[in-house]
């Protein structure tokens, strides 16, 4: 048994990892850079590109560099290879006319390996508008869901997990009924064992199919917190299971019924997220006031969806939100996670239903209408959720809103910005 959970806790690090950490460093590194510190340009003004390849520190000279550049996730418009005569080169990149995102992907071959970097240059990108429609009657269709849920008995199972316990914080498997009869939400609750009322912290998942251990170090500073899985089955199995799962039975499910807005897979899990939130506000020890959401990637999509759908949740933290301005493969540029419209899926997803489901589903329209403090962050690199996706849901969030820029990061973080998040949280729950 101990074996087995120490085993859960090495695939759950390797899970995390792969969503929030940043990238094993290679013993070359290809570093690409554009020449404007904050790599933000106004439209017009034109960009260039630094290619430098390094090893053991140096510059590795006499070395030829293949680059392309064009938009974000759409074919290149330029493609070149030069020989760097002393490591680096300059490459006039070009420019935008309308607000959006510019990409310089370089490659270096050294010892038969080949190294890649990348840097993607930002114009006017607090100007970049959505191209997903705004369904009229999407209040009204959520409202109905949401009176749906509530009329669903919770009913509510905790077993204690004491292998899980510590000294001061008590952790629990939930599982909680959803929308519908016997179709249930699990996770971990962690909840500090000392008699009082406290503050609470919903964590959403980001995407794919995983074991979850749940937020002990919050707990353990007077938070309490539920981290979800959104499958519908349990979160403490051996990890074997979920891979197989993953490669089963839950292979694609973001596009699953994606042609009926009913029963379109992210309709639970977005119900999903309230009904962890009924859980949470239901507990005893909890403070009544304070509640909190925050995830990264498809956690970040559900914070922003949670906040708008929820009015209990006072303050939502998101790492670069999936799920945003989908559409935008549909008028020439970068749409986000998971990428319906691409080249790869265009023809198959660009029907008449599945662009009517889109609209209810999409971050951008919930984003339109949180009313909480935000605080955002995410890098102009990140390859998974495009950068004008992200702003263009962003861009119109009316409410107080923070955005925490890394520009070199991809689809991960360092560890100081999972810090500074934790910490925001942390403040604004305990009245900071």
């Amino acid at each position: 048994m101990k074996n087995r959970f120490l085993l859960l806790q090495v695939f759950l690090f390797l899970a995390f990892s792969t969503v929030y950490a940043q990238p094993v460093k290679r013993y070359v590194d290809v570093i690409v850079a554009a020449d404007h510190e904050d790599w933000t340009y106004k439209t017009g003004e034109k960009v260039q590109f630094t290619v430098s390849v390094i090893r053991n520190g140096n510059l590795v000279k006499n070395v030829p560099i293949r680059y392309e550049i064009g938009l974000e996730k759409l074919e290149p418009t330029i493609k070149q290879t030069k020989t760097a005569t002393d490591g680096k080169i300059t490459i006039d990149g070009g420019t935008m006319k309308t607000p959006g995102f510019l990409r310089c992907v370089a490659y270096a071959v050294i010892d038969g390996a080949e190294y890649r970097g990348l840097a993607t240059a930002g114009f006017n990108p607090l100007q970049i508008q959505p191209t997903v429609s705004d369904p009229q009657d999407f209040d009204a269709f959520w409202a109905a869901a949401k009176k749906e849920l509530a009329e669903v008995p919770m009913d509510a199972k905790m077993t204690l997990l004491p292998e899980r316990c510590t000294a001061n914080v008590n952790v629990y498997h939930v599982n909680l009924q959803n929308n519908r009869t016997n179709v249930r939400v699990y996770g971990i609750l962690t909840m500090p064992k000392k008699e009082g009322k406290y503050p609470a912290l919903l964590r959403v998942p980001g995407a794919g199919v995983r074991p979850y251990y749940g937020d002990v170090a919050s707990a353990e500073k007077g938070i309490i917190t539920l981290e979800i899985g959104i499958h519908g089955v349990s979160v403490i199995m051996d990890p074997s299971v979920y891979t197989d799962m993953g490669q089963g039975l839950l292979n694609g499910y973001p596009s699953y019924n994606l042609d009926n807005r009913d029963r379109f897979y992210y309709k639970r899990v977005y119900l999903g997220c309230v009904r962890a939130n009924d859980f949470l506000t239901s507990l005893p020890q909890y403070d009544g006031q304070n509640l909190a959401v925050t995830g990264g990637s498809q956690g970040g999509a559900l914070s922003i969806v949670t906040a708008a759908l929820d009015p209990r949740v006072k303050w939502l933290g998101a790492f670069y939100p999936a799920l945003s301005d989908v559409t935008g493969y549909l008028h020439g540029r970068a749409g986000g996670w998971p990428h319906y419209f691409d080249k790869n899926s265009v023809e198959y997803n660009n029907t008449k239903e599945k662009l009517n489901t889109i609209g209810y589903y999409d971050v951008v329209n919930f984003a339109r209408r949180v009313k909480v403090p935000g605080y955002y962050m995410w890098g102009f690199n990140d390859e998974t959720c495009p950068p004008t996706s992200m702003y263009a849901a962003y861009n119109v969030t009316t409410a107080p809103k923070e955005l925490k820029l890394y520009q070199d990061t991809g689809h991960w973080t360092y560890a100081d910005e999972r810090e500074i998040m934790s910490n925001w949280l942390n403040d604004k729950l305990k009245g900071k």
